[in-house]
C-alpha cells in the first residue's frame, strides 16, 4: 500500500511565499550583519515586495483554488495583492531615515512589515474562515509590535497596548462568531456556508444570528466602522507615522478585503438583511469622522479621524452592492493608498527626534520655505478632500454616482455632504502653509532619496489616477466577475 501525497496548487501562494522568504531573509542579514552596516536591509525588504508584486502580475487571470478551497487564487486577491505591495513599497521607502533617527532595530521593523503585508494577502485570499482568521492574526501581531518598536516613547507603548487590548477583543468576536457560525452551518468554507443558507432558513436562528453579529463586530474595528472606532486616533497618533500609514491604508485595505469575501460568498444570500445594518454603519461613521476631525488640532489624530470618514464612504458599497460600485471600492483604495501615505510622508520630514512637529500650526509658513514639499502636501490634501483632477475626487464620484443609480439617493447625498465638510479640515492645513505667517523658522525637513521617490510616485499616482482612471477602474472590475 503506497501513499500519495494530495496535489496541491502551490502557485496559488507564490506571491505570500516570496515574501515570508523576504522576511527570512532579512532576518539572517540581520542577524550577520554589523550593527553599522543595516542599510541594506531596507532594499532586500523592498526587493520582496518587488517579487511578490511581480508574482501577482505574472498569475494575473489565472483562477485556480489550494489546500480544498481553504486559498482562492482569482482577479479580485491579486488586485488586492498589488494594492498591498504599493502600500507596503512606500512604507518602506519613508522609513529608510525614519529608522536610522529613531534607531530602531531594522531587521525586526522589515521583517514585521513584510509578515504583515503575508497576512493582509492571506486575508483576500481566504476561501476558508480560518484562513482569514489566520490571515487577520498574522496581520494584526506585526502591526502590534512595530505600533511600539519606538521602545522609548511613552505615548508609542500606550497605543500598542491600547490597540493589542482592544484588537484581542475584536479578534476574540471573530473567532467565537466563526465557531458560532461552524456549529450553524457545519462548515468553514465560505462557499458551503453560502450553499447552507440559500437551502435553510437560518434568518431566525439565535444560534445563526449571534454568529453573523459577532463576526461584523470583529471585522468593524479592523476597518474602523463607528462605533468600533474607539482606538483609532489614540493609535494613530502614537505610533511612528510611517507605521501609523501603512495602517491607515494597508490594513484598512485587508479588512474590507475579508469583508466582501464573507459578506458575497457566505452571507451572500442575506444581502438585503445586511445592506440596512451597514446604511446605519455607513452614516454613522463618516459623520462622526467629520464632525470629529474638524476640531483636531494635532494632524496625525486629524487623519486618523478622516481614516473613519473614509472606511464610512467605501462602507456605501456595501449597501449598494454590486459589480460597478466593488470596482469602485478597489479604486478609492488605490487613491486612497496613495494620499495617505504621501500626506504621512510629508509629516516624517518634519519630525525630529524628541520634536514630533505634528501641531497644525507647526505647519505655518511651510509654503515659503518648502514649495514644492508645501504643494505636494497640498495635492494629498485636495485629493482626501476629493476635489477635482485628483483620485480622490474620481473615487468618491464613481461610489456616488453607483449609490444613485442603485436608488439610494439619501445615502448619497448624506456622503457628498460629509465630503463637502471634510472640506474645511483638509483646507486648513493649506491655508496654515500658505496663509499663516510666523515669526520663527519652520521645521527643518531633511529627505533623503528613499523618501523623495516615495512622495514623487504618490504624488504623480494621485494625480494620474485622478486624469487618466478608466485603466485602473477596467482591472478593479474585473475582479468581481466570480462574485
Amino acid at each position: 500500500m503506497t501513499f500519495e501525497a494530495p496535489a496541491i496548487t502551490w502557485m496559488a501562494i507564490y506571491p505570500q511565499i516570496a515574501l515570508v522568504v523576504a522576511g527570512l531573509v532579512v532576518m539572517m542579514f540581520d542577524t550577520f550583519s554589523p550593527k553599522e552596516k543595516k542599510g541594506h536591509l531596507s532594499y532586500i525588504a523592498l526587493l520582496g515586495v518587488f517579487i511578490f508584486a511581480a508574482f501577482s502580475f505574472y498569475l494575473w487571470g489565472t483562477q485556480a483554488s489550494a489546500f480544498n478551497g481553504m486559498i482562492i487564487l482569482d482577479f479580485f486577491a491579486l488586485f488586492l495583492n498589488l494594492i498591498f505591495a504599493l502600500a507596503t513599497a512606500l512604507t518602506i521607502l519613508i522609513s529608510v531615515k525614519f529608522t536610522h533617527r529613531e534607531h530602531i532595530p531594522e531587521g525586526e521593523y522589515y521583517t514585521l512589515i513584510l509578515f504583515a503585508a503575508t497576512g493582509m494577502s492571506l486575508l483576500a485570499s481566504g476561501g476558508n474562515l480560518l484562513i482569514i482568521y489566520l490571515g487577520l492574526e498574522i496581520m494584526s501581531m506585526s502591526i502590534y509590535i512595530l505600533t511600539s518598536i519606538v521602545r522609548d516613547r511613552v505615548l508609542a507603548n500606550e497605543a500598542a497596548l491600547k490597540y493589542f487590548l482592544l484588537g484581542a477583543f475584536a479578534s476574540g468576536f471573530l473567532l467565537y462568531g466563526i465557531a458560532l457560525l461552524f456549529g450553524a452551518t457545519g462548515s468553514l468554507e465560505m462557499s458551503a456556508i453560502g450553499d447552507f443558507i440559500s437551502s435553510h432558513s437560518l434568518q431566525h436562528s439565535p444560534l445563526f444570528l449571534m454568529a453573523f453579529c459577532l463576526m461584523m463586530v470583529g471585522f468593524a474595528f479592523k476597518v474602523a466602522l463607528v462605533p468600533f472606532h474607539m482606538w483609532t486616533p489614540d493609535v494613530y497618533q502614537g505610533a511612528p507615522s510611517p507605521i501609523t500609514g501603512f495602517m491607515a491604508t494597508g490594513v484598512k485595505a485587508a479588512g474590507f478585503a475579508a469583508l466582501l469575501r464573507v459578506l458575497m460568498y457566505a452571507f451572500g444570500p442575506l444581502e438585503t438583511d445586511w445592506r440596512i445594518i451597514f446604511w446605519v454603519l455607513s452614516v454613522l461613521t463618516m459623520t462622526i469622522g467629520n464632525i470629529v476631525a474638524l476640531v483636531q488640532t494635532n494632524i496625525k489624530r486629524m487623519l486618523a479621524y478622516s481614516s473613519i470618514a473614509h472606511a464610512g464612504y467605501l462602507s456605501i458599497g456595501l449597501v449598494v452592492v454590486n459589480k460597478n460600485v466593488f470596482g469602485a471600492m478597489l479604486f478609492y483604495l488605490v487613491a486612497y493608498t496613495l494620499m495617505n501615505i504621501g500626506a504621512f510622508a510629508i509629516i516624517i520630514l518634519l519630525e525630529r527626534k524628541g520634536q514630533e512637529n505634528q501641531d497644525l500650526d507647526d505647519y505655518r509658513g511651510l509654503g515659503a520655505k518648502y514649495p514644492l514639499l508645501a504643494l505636494a502636501m497640498t495635492i494629498f490634501m485636495l485629493s482626501l478632500a476629493g476635489i477635482p483632477p485628483t483620485a480622490g475626487f474620481i473615487g468618491k464620484f464613481y461610489i456616488f454616482a453607483e449609490t444613485i443609480k442603485s436608488g439610494a439617493l439619501g445615502l448619497a447625498i448624506i456622503g457628498v455632504l460629509n465630503s463637502v465638510l471634510s472640506v474645511y479640515y483638509y483646507l486648513r492645513v493649506t491655508v496654515k502653509m500658505y496663509m499663516t505667517p510666523r515669526e520663527d523658522e519652520p521645521p527643518e525637513a531633511d529627505a533623503d532619496s528613499a523618501h523623495i521617490i516615495a512622495v514623487t510616485v504618490a504624488v504623480l499616482g494621485t494625480l494620474i489616477l485622478g486624469i487618466f482612471p478608466t485603466p485602473i477602474l477596467h482591472f478593479a472590475l474585473k475582479c468581481f466577475t466570480l462574485f
